[in-house]
């Protein structure tokens, strides 16, 4: 986990179209609220930059002190239609002055709304069906007692095997973790689950074998037969990276998982609603995903997940035997139709593809710069990551990754912190609405932080 310096550093001051320093970073002030969080919360809350939001305007951040940055973080992956969009905070009134907040499962009109408009989405809008949520852990756990419990209601507790991928993450409810592919990530977890079984990811980089008889291989390695395997389970890009599936791959492996009558869930919860330049990742592969695991993007603010799927096995459980108490919260669909509108209505999807073309060059010349020490660059849309290593190998260098996330937060350009394997990732994710100006401004002060660092 990234453990950032709260030492107070006078910094050059940036004043430009976008950005505004004026303050040491950490700004002092600041100080007695993080001192104060961490008496109150555990540590694991404090692994991000040390930036106090204060307000949030499309793709720019702003504290209270006369900071502001542009966002590269999009609320890991939230704010796809950008933050604070009037439209979005217009239906949350709406909402609130309806004097309807919160609502169980008792039906509101929104919630059909709603569930209309993510079906219409679906890769089959008249077979699927829609099951709204709280958080992408919830989804990713709901995908899997629905996969697992088809296959056993069809052959029997023989089926019950999840078949995902190392370095996989899914969310952190113990589900998602016995599927997520990151052995330290389990270790609370005791005894490993043998229902649970992972194999490599073809990323290219960290695994170069990628070709699908490395998936039919590492099972038949392990003695796993297809008639025991009740799902696949995968992120459309692994957010490590992002890494994405090879075309051909990934169409090896839903013939495999259809031959062979084996869900397929395709973890859509970061790369959906336009981010990759299509409205899901899984579009790019030209697959058809069983279940599809929905969260994030889905309103660009307020938490609310779901899961798309066939109607056969969205509705294997009756009436009242699944459900969460937050399912279809009115104040979070309501964000979500607003969302999904300014996403279809804008385009955003298509933008963010066209913005990759501005982005992927620039940050394809900063690597290239730093061949030996930033080791892989991908991308797609507006999603991006540059893994950070040791000179001249694979090896991570999280220390380097971070120090070149803390030069770019004192320069204007605010990231998550990093990730990956072992928080070598410098993660690239704003806003789908970032003016193209912005890109540009964002994409060079970036490639100075990095010159100050590895130069």
């Amino acid at each position: 986990m990234a453990v950032y310096d709260l030492t107070p550093v006078e910094v050059p001051h940036v004043e430009t179209k976008y950005r505004t320093i004026r303050t040491k970073i950490p700004v002092p002030e600041s100080i007695p609220l993080f001192e104060a969080l961490a008496a109150s919360e555990p540590r694991s809350m404090a692994g991000q930059p040390p930036v106090v939001w204060h307000r949030a305007e499309d793709f720019t951040v702003y504290d209270k002190w006369g900071n502001r940055w542009i966002d590269w973080s999009s609320c890991v992956l939230v704010a796809n239609a950008g933050h604070g969009r009037p439209e979005i905070r217009e239906a949350l009134k709406r909402i609130v002055d309806q004097e309807l907040i919160a609502s169980y499962v008792f039906v509101h009109e929104q919630r059909a709304e709603l569930c209309a408009m993510l079906r219409a989405l679906s890769p089959d809008p008249e077979g699927y069906r829609v099951f709204l949520l709280s958080t992408g852990s919830e989804a990713t756990e709901n995908a899997i007692k629905l996969a697992r419990t088809y296959a056993l209601e069809k052959y029997g507790p023989g089926r019950g095997r999840i078949v995902s991928f190392k370095n996989a993450f899914h969310g952190r409810t113990m589900g998602a973790q016995l599927a997520g592919g990151m052995d330290g990530q389990k270790k609370w977890l005791g005894v490993p689950d043998p229902a649970f079984f992972q194999v490599p990811f073809p990323d290219g980089y960290k695994n170069t074998d990628m070709s699908f008889d490395l998936f039919l291989s590492t099972l038949a390695g392990k003695g796993i037969r297809p008639g025991e395997i009740a799902a696949v389970m995968t992120e459309s890009y692994q957010g490590v990276g992002p890494d994405f599936l090879p075309v051909e791959y990934a169409g090896r492996l839903e013939t495999f998982c259809r031959e062979n009558d084996i869900v397929t869930i395709f973890d859509e919860v970061q790369s959906g609603f336009g981010r990759t330049g299509r409205m899901f990742c899984y579009d790019h592969y030209g697959v058809k995903p069983d279940l599809i695991c929905c969260g994030k993007g889905i309103s660009s603010s307020l938490p609310i997940s779901a899961v798309i799927g066939r109607k056969d096995i969205m509705e294997l459980y009756p009436p009242g035997a699944m459900t969460s108490t937050h399912s279809a919260s009115p104040l979070p669909v309501a964000a979500a139709i607003a969302n999904l509108r300014i996403l279809l209505d804008e385009n955003l999807a298509g933008r963010a593809a066209r913005m990759e073309g501005v982005l992927m060059p620039r940050l394809a010349r900063i690597q290239a710069r730093h061949a030996s020490r930033l080791g892989c660059l991908q991308g797609k849309g507006l999603v991006a990551g540059i893994q950070v290593v040791q000179a001249g190998t694979k090896t991570p260098d999280p220390a380097t990754a971070l120090a070149i996330n803390v030069a770019s937060m004192r320069k204007g350009v605010l990231m998550f912190a990093p990730v990956g394997i072992a928080g070598e990732c410098l993660k690239i994710a704003p806003p789908l609405t970032i003016a193209e100006d912005a890109l540009v401004e964002s994409a060079e002060a970036f490639g100075e932080a990095v010159e100050e660092v590895l130069s």
